[in-house]
């Protein structure tokens, strides 16, 4: 039986943005973020990192490096009782100094390869997974691949009229946006049992 994500941009949505961060401590989880993560686990969902790394690309910081960041990351989740089922990155970016990685990509958002890579590894059913990020490229792969999606809005973004770039929901911010994916599954949990 195939389950449910949610999918989780890293930068300005689980952890505070910062312009290409490259060590551990510049990636500070948002206050009181874990409840609602939690709540998500015990109703069932993976909760899975989507993130564009184009400092990788561009000579900032290394995969080790991101590696370091990341296992950091998780352990400040531990801490909090959450735990993330998977981390995706792109380390692609046209204007890359690195040769190997200057190119247009499938996984770079806004395209989908990498909730469609998390799909296959983790046997999700997209159409019951949920995206929530912070700018329409986020909200864009999300839609891409089928999932529902929350934009936690910054200010930073000019709201489009393309579809796909049209979120399901819009929040000021991601606690808020985990709220309304535990509400919505409670409520279908209660419809389905005839509460």
């Amino acid at each position: 039986m195939k389950q449910r994500a949610v999918f989780l941009d890293r930068d300005g949505t689980l952890v505070h943005p910062r312009h290409y961060p490259s060590r551990p401590e510049d990636l500070l989880l948002y206050h009181n973020i874990g409840p609602g993560l939690r709540d998500l686990q015990r109703a069932g969902y993976r909760l899975v990192v989507i993130t564009n790394q184009s400092g990788i690309a561009r000579g900032y910081f290394t995969v080790a490096d991101l590696q370091w960041m990341h296992e950091h990351l998780c352990r400040e989740l531990q801490q909090l009782g959450v735990q993330l089922d998977a981390i995706y990155h792109c380390p692609h970016h046209p204007e890359g100094i690195i040769p190997e990685l200057a190119i247009r990509c499938g996984c770079r958002k806004p395209q989908p390869g990498m909730l469609l890579q998390a799909a296959a590894d983790l046997e999700l059913d997209l159409q019951h997974c949920w995206f929530v990020g912070d700018i329409l490229d986020d909200v864009e792969a999300g839609n891409r691949a089928g999932c529902h999606t929350i934009l936690v809005d910054l200010g930073t973004e000019s709201f489009s009229e393309q579809q796909l770039r049209c979120p399901n929901y819009i929040t000021s911010n991601t606690q808020h946006a985990l709220r309304i994916i535990n509400a919505i599954e409670s409520h279908n949990k209660e419809f389905v049992h005839g509460r």
